[in-house]
């Protein structure tokens, strides 16, 4: 190894034309108030205050892909429920208890309608007015879990709820 590559190694003259190596190129060396301790660096917030910040201020498209699932659910979800309520009553209906029935159809409609509805309202980002499939996903992924917080929102809450008040 020659005298000169081995300065050049250690940051010698070709390390200093380099950008971001120490030379005219690179940024500025921060000063005794910058760094990890210094006042101006944002304060830490706690887990709980982070979610808080991100349930205000959620984008619009996640925002509207969960509005129309929970819309989907809440409709539907009220006739699941009345199905249900007129069977426990002793209805003697066509087909018979077809309950299992029902609650798969209430999530495959609540998943696809809400994907739908999503295609509907919620444009492909950085494309206004243009939709995709990538709207239809986001609306798919809103849905599923909102569908299965619906059954256990009717189910273990709602229903016990209007049978304690002899609804």
């Amino acid at each position: 190894m020659s005298a000169g590559s081995e300065r050049e190694s250690r940051g010698g003259p070709a390390a200093e034309s380099r950008p971001g190596v120490g030379g005219p190129g690179s940024p500025a060396t921060p000063g005794p108030g910058a760094g990890a301790g210094s006042s101006t660096d944002a304060p830490r917030r706690g887990w709980f205050e982070i979610r808080w910040r991100q349930l205000r201020r959620a984008p619009t498209p996640v925002v509207r892909a969960v509005l129309s699932s929970v819309v989907v659910a809440a409709v539907l979800g009220i006739l699941f429920l009345a199905y249900d309520r007129v069977l426990d009553a002793g209805a003697d209906l066509p087909g018979g208890d077809l309950r299992v029935l029902a609650g798969f159809l209430f999530v495959a409609a609540v998943a696809v309608l809400g994907s739908w509805l999503t295609y509907l309202v919620v444009p492909q980002p950085g494309r206004p007015g243009v939709r995709s499939t990538w709207s239809a996903a986001l609306g798919l992924f809103a849905a599923l879990p909102i569908a299965y917080l619906a059954l256990v929102l009717l189910f273990q809450v709602v229903k016990p709820l209007l049978s304690a008040l002899g609804c």
